[in-house]
Formats: structure tokens, sequence, C-alpha cells
């Protein structure tokens, strides 16, 4: 029986679906880095979870019937039963019907979410061995969702997603499992390990390091940034940011994060980004600075009263080790909300501070705490000028529609809301 497992799914891989004279013309799954592209498209099956559907089964049910283009629905390792039914009662397609736009099926049995996926191995078994390789295999001025599929492994590299190629899903294989790893420091609109330039980004199950002051250790401590993000409309899910200083320039543009890890120590939560954090843990490591110097989480950079900016922590936990401020200003208008979160003994009792910048009025300073808990949630010896915000306007910077007031998050590749 096991070896008719294994030709069923050498069948499955390598068998057409759709003989016929029409041909697609449209971009596809990319194989062979810089040759001639062979083009299909890909669903995985895999029985942990991690693929488009956990059965081979499910996985050939999504394809339309009299289906006219290429398909290849890969099988992760694994012993599959019944997998030799496939192959005898599955039907191929033949007629001259002709599937609509190009896809890549997620969810058994669920509204299809549709994109083409490019594979990106160092073993070799991918389309490319390298994130950055896989991204300049795109077109420019993309107007598809293409998914990179990184496996796991550790990718020593600095990756840039120009302005010019938006949607893009970049999706990893575990946020312990797939890692991004460079330590450049110093100038950080050039330094950080990803720079996320273009707008409808989603990124999902990685980890970028700026191994420059990570882990702690003796070199000068300098601004050394995991991850800049500029574009306007993008997600990360279970995605990890680690650093010591600067570690996620958040620098503009709407941007929600789920269930991140984002860890450092010196402003390591930075810049003007319209952003909400639902669910993440913001990770404290100033036990590396010097004895007594308190870290800071937050450094916001609001200019205007008019700005729409702001760091919004929703159901968010703040652990580590040391003590640290939950935020200083960047700019004069620099406004953060911790909202229903969980604050430990971390937090030092003043919350906030005004240090290293002129601030004309600490009334234009909107840092402020809502329902949150813990031993650092402690508002007895809170700075005089903390916000203390309507429930109106924490209503409207904790709703969705604070960065998402036209539903662009709907049409992304992956639902993290309801995730």
């Amino acid at each position: 029986m096991e070896l008719l497992h294994r030709f069923a799914v050498f069948l499955v891989l390598f068998m057409g679906f759709g003989y016929g004279s029409a041909r697609r013309q449209q971009s596809a799954l990319w194989r062979g880095g810089g040759a001639a592209m062979t083009k299909y498209e890909t669903i995985v099956v895999d029985q942990s979870g991690n693929g488009n559907y956990s059965s081979i089964q499910a996985a050939i049910d999504a394809i339309p019937s009299n289906n006219m283009q290429w398909i290849c629905v890969y099988v992760k390792e694994g012993t599959y039963k019944f997998v030799v039914f496939l192959v005898l009662f599955m039907g191929f397609g033949y007629g001259s019907a002709r599937r609509p736009q190009s896809a890549l099926w997620r969810g058994g049995g669920a509204a299809m979410t549709k994109y083409e996926t490019i594979v990106v191995d160092q073993s070799g078994n991918g389309n490319y061995s390298s994130i950055q390789a896989a991204i300049d295999a795109i077109p420019s001025n993309n107007m598809q969702w293409i998914c990179v599929y990184v496996k796991e492994g550790t990718y020593n590299e600095q990756v840039k997603i120009p302005m010019d190629k938006p949607m893009i899903y970049l999706k990893g294989a575990g946020k312990r499992n797939t890692n991004v790893v460079w330590g450049s420091y110093d100038a950080i609109d050039q330094t950080a390990t990803f720079n996320c330039e273009a707008d409808e980004i989603v990124v999902k199950s990685m980890t970028f390091i700026n191994s420059y002051n990570y882990p702690c250790n003796n070199k000068m401590r300098k601004p050394a940034l995991a991850a800049k993000i500029i574009g306007d409309r993008s997600a990360f899910y279970r995605v990890g940011f680690m650093g010591f200083q600067d570690t996620l320039w958040d620098a503009r543009g709407r941007h929600y994060f789920k269930l991140c890890s984002i860890r450092g120590a010196v402003d390591f939560i930075m810049g003007s980004g319209q952003s909400i954090y639902e669910r993440c843990t913001v990770s404290v490591i100033a036990g590396c600075l010097e004895p007594g110097q308190p870290g800071f989480i937050t450094a916001q950079s609001r200019e205007n009263p008019n700005h729409p900016n702001g760091f919004i922590f929703k159901d968010c936990k703040v652990v580590g080790n040391g003590t640290t401020y939950l935020g200083r200003p960047w700019r004069g208008f620099a406004r953060v909300l911790f909202y229903n979160s969980t604050l430990t003994n971390v937090v030092v009792p003043e919350g906030w501070i005004v240090y290293g910048i002129y601030v004309e009025s600490m009334d234009d300073l909107a840092f402020a705490e809502y329902a949150c808990r813990g031993e650092g949630a402690k508002i007895s010896g809170r700075t005089y000028w903390e916000k203390n915000m309507s429930k109106d306007e924490i209503r409207r910077l904790t709703s969705m529609s604070y960065i998402d007031e036209e539903g662009w998050m709907k049409n992304q590749p992956f639902n993290m809301l309801s995730s």
C-alpha cells in the first residue's frame, strides 16, 4: 500500500489537467531562477495544516471541471491514506470550457482567494534559493496577488520589495522556522533587514532580525532596523521583528499587525504609521542596557494635530526584562494608545517621558491608556500630561475603520481578520 501511495502522489504531481488547444498567456508560477518560465499554478497539500488543503482529494475537488490550464498539486511529505482513489476516479477535464482568471485555492469549500505562488528554498527544491531573487522575478506594476512562499531556514540576506511591486503575499513556514537575518546599522533609511516600499503587501509566518546588536552583545549601540515599512494598505500576521534599537520603523501608511512579536530596547517601534497592533507581544530587552537605564518602546512621530497617524496597541502584552517607558515623542504631536492590554512590571510608573526632543506643549501629545491591566498598568504614578481620551475617541481609534475605511483588507489573499 505504501508503494501505491507514492505512485498516486507521483501521478498527481506530474500529470496534466486539461488537454486542448486553448493556452493560457498570463503570468503564473515561475520555475527556475532566470531560466525560461514554465507556467502553472500550485495548490499545496500538507497534513499539518500549513498548506491550502490537508488532503489531496480536497485539493483536486477544488479544481474546476473542464480545466484548460496546467495545475500543480504539491503534496508535502507524509503518508496519505487512500490516495490511490484520487487517480482511479479523477476526471481530467477534456473539453472547451475555460476557467476564469488564474488562481491558487485557499480553504476547503470556502470562497476562493486567488493568487499564484513562487517557492523559495535554500536547498534548491524551489523556484529560487533566495527571497530577493523571487521578488526580482515579479513584474513591475504587478496587478495580481502573487505569493512568495519561503520554506523554513535562515536566509542571510537583505530583502526589499520596491515601490513598483505591489500585491505580494510573503509567506514563511512559521515565525520560528523562517528567519531573515542581516546586520547593517546606522543609516536607518538603508539598513533594514526587510524594506517594504510597495502598497498592498501581506506578510505571514516569518521573522526579520537585525543581528548587529541582537542578541545582546558588546558592540557599540547603533540604530539597526529589522524592518522599514513605508507602503500603504499592508498587513502582517504572526511576524517577528527582532532587534535592539529602532527595530521596527513603521514609517508611514496604514498597517495592521496581528499576533506579531516585536522585540527591542530603545525606540523599537517608531515612525508615522497609521497602525493597529492587535494581540501582539511587545518584548522589552532593556536589561541589556547600562544598569539603571530604562528603555523606550515607542517613538511615534505625528507632526500635525490634523494628521491621522498613530500607534494603537489593542489586546497586546508588554513583557520582558529591565525597565521601560511606554514611549517618548519623536515629533511634537505623537499619538500612542495602549488599549485593553497587559502591561507587566517592566513598565515604569511614569509611563511616558519627553526626552531628546523639544515639545512646544505637552497638551499636543496624545499618549493614552485605557482598560489596561497588570503591574505596569497602575496609573497612580503616571505623568500628569498623559491624555485622558474620550470614549468616542478611543472607539474611533480602536475600530478597524481607523485603518480600513474603504475595506482594503477584505481584498487580501489571507483573511487575518477572522483568524
